[in-house]
């Protein structure tokens, strides 16, 4: 091999070195840790500042859990792009009793905070709990079980559930049947959006 070649070539070969580099750098290792999911019967809320009309406040159902993410190596911004938690919620089935509606919704979240706790939620209304079971304020004692998975650039990289084995959802079962008689909700969706702004996970304007 001539000087001019082995000197062509080693630039090529440098020149390569440097690009996997540089996309090996470029690459993050995700990792998050996540708590049981927890959820609660929680009043509808009244503002101050308006004029408030004679009602009596009803129930939604709010279920939440905590996360907390760590990006190796971590961004300069101190925040994850984005991230989606599926959600799973098996409801009893008032209508035949033994068996369970499970309902499902993917939630995208952006520019969601690293190495801190951050809030993640989703709720049924009032009014899909009473079509649910037949009272306002029966959304608590209906949930059988809960259970979400966290993805980032569509790999999973947690699930939790607060009862039972991970991943319950996707087992084969003659008692829960996938339903969408009711939507669950994002926080945006609901009349809490505003409040507690800074324990939640910003919602993506994309896809709410």
């Amino acid at each position: 091999m001539n000087v001019l070649l082995r000197k062509s070539f080693s630039i090529t070969l440098a020149a390569f070195i440097v690009a996997l580099s540089v996309g090996s750098a470029s690459g993050q290792a995700a990792k998050v840790l996540g708590d049981k999911p927890t959820f609660d019967d929680i009043p509808s809320p009244e503002f101050g500042g308006v004029k408030n009309k004679a009602f009596k406040p009803k129930d939604w159902l709010e279920i939440e859990t905590k996360l907390n993410i760590s990006l190796s190596p971590e961004p300069a911004t101190k925040t994850c792009d984005k991230i989606t938690v599926k959600w799973y919620i098996a409801v009893k089935n008032a209508e035949k009793s033994g068996t369970f509606l499970l309902f499902t919704k993917d939630i995208d979240y952006v520019n969601v905070p690293v190495s801190e706790e951050v809030y993640c939620s989703v709720y049924l209304s009032p009014s899909s709990i009473k079509r649910l079971t037949g009272f306002d304020r029966a959304g608590k004692s209906a949930v059988e079980y809960v259970g979400y998975e966290v993805l980032i650039n569509g790999e999973k990289v947690a699930q939790e559930t607060s009862k039972g084995k991970p991943g319950w959802w996707n087992a084969a079962s003659d008692k829960i049947s996938r339903s969408d008689k009711v939507p669950l909700l994002n926080k945006t969706e609901t009349p809490f959006a505003s409040m507690w702004w800074d324990r939640y996970a910003e919602v993506s304007v994309e896809r709410r």
